[in-house]
């Protein structure tokens, strides 16, 4: 079965809905492109994402790790150490998101263009 026929079959299509919802939500694809970088601590990572709140990023990364796409690693020391990163699965989500942020940053220009132009024709 080729993967258009797969994605067409119900809960393929569900599955596909699902995961583009997690990855298309305000938060989760900076998460995993500042852990594609590099594994951080909590407060590196808030740092790193600019304008996530504490409460968003604790919410974002347990919705990632239950994807299996962020491990989180704790050391039993005085406070407690807790580091984030990319799993397998998660470092390879990490390549077609690069990719489509450079195209994004590729055709922000043109894509700006044509949404002055419609906004035009709908005033």
């Amino acid at each position: 079965m080729d993967v258009t026929t797969q994605i067409e079959s119900f809960g393929a299509c569900q599955a596909v809905t699902d995961m583009l919802s997690r990855v298309g939500d305000k938060w989760s694809m900076q998460v995993v492109m500042k852990l594609g970088e590099e594994p951080r601590r909590f407060n590196e990572l808030r740092r790193a994402v600019d304008g996530i709140s504490q409460r968003m990023l604790t919410r974002t990364l347990r919705n990632l790790e239950r994807d299996g796409l962020v491990s989180r690693t704790v050391t039993p020391t005085v406070p407690p150490r807790v580091d984030y990163a990319l799993t397998d699965l998660g470092r390879s989500l990490w390549m077609p998101v690069a990719e489509l942020s450079r195209w994004v940053l590729e055709n922000r220009v043109v894509i700006e263009a044509a949404r002055a132009q419609y906004d035009l024709t709908i005033e």
